[in-house]
């Protein structure tokens, strides 16, 4: 008689008088349940140290749940309520640890905390509301900085500091060669995506698979001139050693319009529109349009206005690197870089805004121009140490990046693990992004298994979780050999949809509880073995 009919699925085997809480013992039962249901033993262990994780306990201070990229900052404020002022600062981050501020999202909120680091703009995805919560936690106990322990100015001095030099921080760029980028998908497609090539063999740089790169790009001429158009201003006003048009070009965020913007502009126009504008200095939104409102639309919206050219340059954002996953492998393609970069353009009231560098690429460089480039280098999230160990990919759209640079990578150096690809876009005709290249690993075995999605192919959409879902049992079992799981592509839906597919894998193939399921994806993620590279 097979086991699992001896042992059913939730018969509970941790006593009632175990010294464990409800829900320790929980996903003790669901966990030791699953285990015992398979049809044979696994070949490696699913969780090393699980159980023993799962026993020690968040901790006080320590306990961070509103680390989650995909949660509101409504609902990481109110979870991070009566913690110290550091662990609420780090609650305001994005929690995307995308290292664009130059810290991990933890790092930086102890930066903050010890006086060590003064900037509060500087977390990219957060934007606004991440810089208001940051200058309010401040403004209410402006105190605590000074207090903050030396261990926490070291923790934050560490994180400053460059890894290896120049080429690996922000604040310490090296010079790059662009290529080409070259368009990808193809006529019809929706999306306009690039392969972008860029010469590293100068620049003395190394990275690894699931590094990031960033890059230093610069405003669209065309937007630097109607800034100045639209304030009556001189482009060749002298501001800091340059003119006025090559600062907003260069130097400058003309994106989202900041607060201070509309502090300044409420000083220059009167009426109705200062008190708009005064609204929108605090963070409000009396008409619903603040998300519009780039430098340039506001700007218009409240002139004719002239303020002082260095007055308004105080009032913005300094444009800040971009980050992109790197999509090439050192072992396949040494002295070359490459990335996977969708081009961001879109209208807003009749007039055509663009990504600043995804456009700066497609449109604006020319071939042979030499770019300032850092590495990212990636924290927790990369290839297993032992090459035999399996992976699944999952990453739609141009989060197959980093994926493309584990694959040329594995082949290049001859690992003998197997690699599972889910990927997914809107048409298979159109936005298969690598296809030869994909075709060329299916033949020659490095690519194990394909699993695609074409959201606008059928009758009704289908995603990559939609395919986890259908592949579940295959799925359970690569995850019972050991199999490493990476997700790359937007927080905000993607990645919270293919977790909750893979609870319900779990659930369903492993016969776990709802609970134990999320818990056994939570010690996934304990283990390294559960990487997510979210944006």
């Amino acid at each position: 008689m097979p086991l699992q009919t001896l042992v059913p699925p939730q018969t509970a085997m941790i006593p009632e008088t175990a010294p464990f809480s409800p829900s320790q013992r929980a996903w003790l039962n669901g966990f030791f349940a699953g285990l015992l249901s398979l049809d044979h033993a696994p070949s490696a262990a699913p969780l090393p140290g699980a159980a023993a994780t799962a026993l020690a306990g968040d901790g006080d201070d320590g306990a961070s749940p509103w680390h989650d990229p995909a949660m509101a900052i409504a609902e990481r404020m109110r979870l991070s309520e009566g913690r110290p002022q550091r662990r609420r600062l780090f609650a305001a981050m994005a929690q995307q640890n995308c290292g664009q501020c130059g810290y991990q999202c933890e790092s930086y909120a102890e930066a903050l905390a010890a006086g060590s680091e003064t900037k509060v703009n500087l977390c990219v995805p957060g934007g606004k509301d991440t810089q208001r919560m940051l200058k309010s936690l401040l403004a209410e106990a402006p105190a605590a900085a000074a207090a903050a322990t030396t261990a926490a100015e070291a923790t934050a001095d560490r994180a400053a500091a460059p890894d290896r030099g120049p080429g690996y921080d922000r604040n310490l760029p090296v010079t790059a060669i662009f290529r080409g980028a070259t368009r990808i998908t193809g006529d019809g497609s929706e999306k306009d995506t690039r392969h972008v090539v860029l010469d590293i063999a100068g620049a003395g740089l190394a990275y690894a698979p699931g590094d990031s790169f960033g890059i230093f790009a610069r405003n669209d001429p065309d937007l630097a001139d109607a800034v100045l158009a639209a304030m009556h201003a001189p482009g060749d006003f002298p501001v800091g050693g340059k003119s006025f048009r090559d600062a907003l070009i260069d130097d400058y965020s003309l994106g989202a319009a900041p607060d201070m913007l509309f502090e300044l502009l409420s000083y220059l126009c009167g009426g109705a529109r200062r008190k708009k504008a005064q609204a929108l200095a605090k963070g409000q939104d009396p008409d619903g349009d603040a998300a519009t409102l780039d430098v340039l639309a506001a700007l218009e919206a409240f002139g004719p206005v002239h303020p002082d050219p260095e007055a308004f340059l105080e009032c913005l954002e300094p444009l800040q690197p971009r980050l992109y996953s790197i999509s090439s492998s050192p072992a396949a393609t040494p002295g070359e870089l490459h990335l996977t970069i969708d081009t961001v353009r879109y209208d807003i009231s009749g007039r055509r805004r663009l990504g600043v560098a995804s456009t700066f690429f497609a449109d604006r460089l020319a071939p042979g121009t030499a770019v300032k480039v850092y590495v990212q280098k990636a924290h927790g999230f990369g290839l297993p140490a032992d090459p035999s160990t399996p992976i699944v990919m999952i990453g739609p759209g141009t989060g197959i990046a980093p994926f493309r640079s584990f694959l040329w990578h594995r082949t290049a150096t001859a690992a003998a693990g197997r690699n599972w690809l889910f990927f997914g876009h809107q048409r298979e005709a159109t936005d298969f992004f690598y296809r030869d290249e994909i075709d060329g690993f299916l033949k020659n075995g490095a690519l194990t298994r394909l699993s695609t999605a074409w959201s606008r192919d059928g009758t009704r959409k289908v995603y990559v979780q939609d395919r986890m879902r259908e592949a579940g049992a295959d799925l359970w079992a690569w995850l019972r050999d050991g199999a490493h799981v990476y997700v790359c592509g937007d927080a905000k839906r993607m990645a919270k949809d293919v977790e909750t597919a893979l609870c319900d894998v779990a659930a369903e193939h492993g016969r776990l509880s709802p609970a134990a399921a999320r818990d056994f994806v939570s010690e996934l993620r304990a283990a390294g073995r559960y990487q997510a590279d979210v944006y």
